[in-house]
C-alpha cells in the first residue's frame, strides 16, 4: 500500500490496494490511519460491485441511510447521485458538511464513480482544521462558545426535480444545533463546523445579526490554501471526514452524465 499526498493541507491517495480482496485487519487499520491524518483519502480503479463497496464502508464505519433519497435496489444505504445530459443543477452543488441538520450527523461519506464526464466533475475539499487554525486568538475565543442553527430546508434549493422524485417520505424539516467549533471525537483536533448549505444562524440570534460573522467564516473556511481538487475517473472511491471537512461539487460539466453511487456512516453528535 502506497501513500501520496495531492495539497498541503489535507488529500492523499492510496495506490497498490484492491478493495474488492479481503482486507487484513492491518490493512484497515492502515487505511483507518490515512483517513485520520488525511482527512480525505481516494482510490482509483476500484470498479466495486454494490456488495463490495458496502464490504469495504462496514471495515470502516457503520453505513447508514440518508435521509432523503432512497437507496438502490437491495441496498438501502447506498444511494445514487446522477446528473443527466439536460439538467443543469447538480446534487448538493455548493460548499458544505454533509446533513449537518441531523441532531449525529455521518461521521464520514463515500462516493464511487460510475459514470463521469470527458470533462469537469471535479469534486474541492477543504480542511476545517485549518481553517480553525488560521484564524486569530481572538476570533477562536469568540466561536469556541458559539452553537449554530442548522436546517435541511436551506439545502433545498441545491436539489434537482429529479432528485426530488426520488426522495422517500418528505420530512417538512430537520433543525438542529452544533457548537460552531467541535472537537474532533478521534483526534481531538479543533475544526470549524458551519457551512453555507445548511448554517442559518447562531444560537441566541436572528439571522440578520449572524450574518456578518456568517458570511465571513463562510468565505474564510474554503479560502484556497485550505483545500484539495480531485479529478475523477471511472473506479475511482473517495472517502472524507464529515468531521473536519467541508466539499463541493464542481457543476462544470453540462450536457454530459455523471452518476456516482454513495454510502454514509453513522457519526455522533458534535461536542
Amino acid at each position: 500500500m502506497k501513500l501520496r499526498r495531492i495539497a498541503g493541507a489535507l488529500g492523499a491517495e492510496i495506490e497498490a490496494v484492491d478493495l474488492a480482496a479481503r482486507l487484513s485487519p492491518d490493512a484497515v487499520a492502515e487505511i483507518r490511519r490515512a483517513f485520520l491524518e488525511h482527512q480525505v483519502i481516494f482510490f482509483r480503479d476500484q470498479p466495486l460491485a454494490p456488495a463490495q463497496f458496502m464490504a469495504f464502508a462496514r471495515h470502516m464505519g457503520r453505513p447508514i441511510e440518508y435521509p432523503f433519497v432512497k437507496g438502490i435496489e437491495g441496498f438501502a444505504e447506498v444511494i445514487e447521485v446522477r446528473k443527466l445530459e439536460h439538467e443543469r443543477q447538480n446534487f448538493g452543488g455548493i460548499w458544505h458538511s454533509d446533513t449537518a441538520y441531523l441532531a449525529e450527523p455521518p461521521m464520514g461519506s463515500m462516493l464511487l464513480a460510475r459514470e463521469v464526464p470527458p470533462y469537469g466533475g471535479d469534486t474541492e475539499f477543504a480542511s476545517q482544521y485549518a481553517a480553525y487554525e488560521a484564524l486569530s486568538e481572538g476570533m477562536r475565543r469568540l466561536l469556541d462558545g458559539l452553537k449554530a442553527v442548522n436546517a435541511s430546508s436551506k439545502a433545498d434549493a441545491t436539489r434537482t426535480r429529479e432528485e426530488l422524485t426520488r426522495q422517500k417520505e418528505i420530512v417538512a424539516e430537520y433543525v438542529a444545533e452544533h457548537p460552531v467549533v467541535r472537537t474532533h471525537p478521534e483526534t481531538g483536533r479543533k475544526a470549524l463546523y458551519v457551512n453555507v448549505g445548511h448554517t442559518v444562524r447562531f444560537s441566541g440570534m436572528s439571522e440578520e445579526e449572524s450574518a456578518p460573522l456568517l458570511a465571513f467564516l463562510f468565505r474564510h473556511q474554503v479560502r484556497p490554501e485550505f483545500t484539495c481538487r480531485f479529478q475523477w475517473r471511472a473506479g475511482s472511491l473517495a472517502f472524507w471526514d464529515n468531521r473536519c471537512t467541508q466539499h463541493n461539487p464542481v457543476n462544470d460539466y453540462h450536457g454530459h452524465r455523471r452518476v456516482m453511487h454513495r454510502i454514509t456512516l453513522a457519526g455522533d453528535k458534535p461536542r
